[in-house]
């Protein structure tokens, strides 16, 4: 692992604009001279003091709380200065720009949680909690990020990479002990040892899979020829108006797009241009647009006008057949017949009416499902779509691994237990590469 940057750094860590309190967070192994030019004097560790915070000609630019972390015990590992005072911009500009002239260097974007990894306060995948819990949208995703934070999901992996590590210590074994009367590989407590490490790589996954849905949502795109209540149905789903309805063809130029929650799951609509032919090229790079958020969905609602079923049977050109489909047949109040749900060669077809609302519940509820979320799941934790791969990699290792144990070969299950074992490391942080740290951590937010 690679050795944490020396220099001290410093951010605001608070969001920008006005509020009651505003925070510069300093980070270094050496922060006397700056504690003592700041404050004239150090604060005592882990106290909250009121101090004046002083310039360059020892004025009060400020006056707040401050807040003295020594090494190790602080969240980078290092020396910590946290300055809690008003929250006003030019106050806090002023404040950052002592702190520079006092040779600390802007921090990076997630650096100081960059920093409390490297010094081994914290491993990858709960330093990923950390934004994952100031992203989350949901009650539910706040309490995920916050398990994964607190170590549950790391302490899941320890527990699989515990169990990788004596297995491949017993097939070791069986390796150095070949030529010897006794074949290793013919205990049968290590294939329900192998069976039991599957299924509790299924279990991990199922959960990691509800954590990735609760930190990320469902991006849902609602496509259609024009006139058939697309955009009434992002309305429906949105309960207010936030789209224009017209009877006019083609009223959808750009995409709408909209975050809201269904059941607890995040769920990202973007409601787009009708799909046809069209000479207008304002309309037409619409639905050059909507074609590309089609591509890029992980649900799509094919929207159909009940009145003219023929119409709906035919998928049009434009979507892709790889991503998951609920095809709604919009306007019954228009039909007389009554909200439905059937499923239909493994497509999901939903009569409603998004003017309304009768049916839209149905929708609502089939999303959920389609999306294999379960609310209210207990000892779920945040994840990522790398975690996912990961432990699917190492799934896939450990079953072609007992496939090996049949055929008793040895090396070959040797490694596929090493290759389990390192694809869970790169959850955690423990085989990794730069790129993906920087990957990680510019994604934080300033000062964090």
């Amino acid at each position: 692992m690679a050795a944490p940057d020396r220099d001290t750094i410093t951010a605001i860590a608070t969001p920008p604009g006005k509020g009651g309190v505003g925070i510069v967070r300093i980070s270094g192994s050496n922060l006397g001279p700056v504690l003592d030019a700041l404050l004239g004097r150090p604060p005592r560790p882990r106290y909250a003091e009121f101090r004046h915070f002083l310039d360059a000609d020892g004025r009060a630019i400020d006056s707040g709380i401050a807040l003295y972390f020594p090494a190790p015990r602080s969240f980078t590992g290092e020396n910590v200065l946290e300055l809690h005072g008003h929250g006003g911009p030019v106050v806090l500009d002023l404040l950052l720009r002592r702190t520079l002239q006092l040779g600390c260097r802007l921090a990076r974007p997630g650096e100081f949680s960059e920093r409390a990894y490297l010094n081994g306060k914290l491993d990858l995948a709960q330093a990923e909690a950390i934004a994952d819990l100031i992203d989350s949208s949901t009650e539910e995703s706040a309490r995920s990020a916050q398990r994964s934070l607190q170590g549950e999901f790391s302490a899941h992996i320890h527990h699989l990479q515990e169990c990788l590590v004596r297995l491949r210590t017993y097939v070791e074994a069986a390796i150095d002990f070949s030529d010897e009367d006794i074949d290793l590989l013919d205990d049968a407590t290590l294939g329900h040892e192998i069976t039991g490490l599957l299924d509790e790589l299924d279990t991990i996954d199922t959960k990691a899979h509800q954590g990735a849905l609760l930190r990320e949502g469902l991006t849902t795109v609602i496509a259609g020829r024009p006139n058939v209540g697309k955009s009434s149905l992002l309305n429906a789903l949105a309960g207010r108006d936030l789209a224009i309805v017209t009877e006019i063809p083609g009223t959808t130029r750009d995409l709408l797009r909209e975050s809201l929650q269904v059941g607890g799951l995040p769920l990202h609509i973007v409601d787009t241009a009708g799909l046809r032919d069209s000479e207008d090229p304002i309309e037409r790079e619409g639905i050059r647009r909507a074609r590309d958020a089609l591509a890029n969905a992980d649900c799509i609602l094919l929207v159909c006008d009940a009145r003219h079923t023929e119409a709906g049977d035919a998928l049009p050109a434009d979507l892709p057949e790889t991503i998951p489909l609920i095809r709604i047949f919009n306007k019954i109040d228009l039909t007389g017949a009554p909200a439905s749900l059937t499923v239909q060669r493994e497509t999901t077809v939903i009569h409603l009416s998004a003017r309304t609302g009768e049916g839209v519940d149905l929708l609502r509820q089939e999303i959920i499902r389609r999306a294999g979320y379960k609310k209210g799941t207990e000892g779920v934790f945040s994840a990522r779509r790398r975690h996912l791969d990961a432990i699917r990699r190492a799934r896939a290792a450990v079953a072609n691994a007992r496939l090996y144990l049949h055929t008793k070969t040895a090396e070959l299950l040797a490694e596929e237990l090493r290759a389990a074992q390192k694809a869970l490391g790169e959850i955690t942080g423990e085989f990794t590469n730069e790129d993906l740290l920087n990957r990680i951590f510019s994604s934080f937010c300033l000062g964090k």
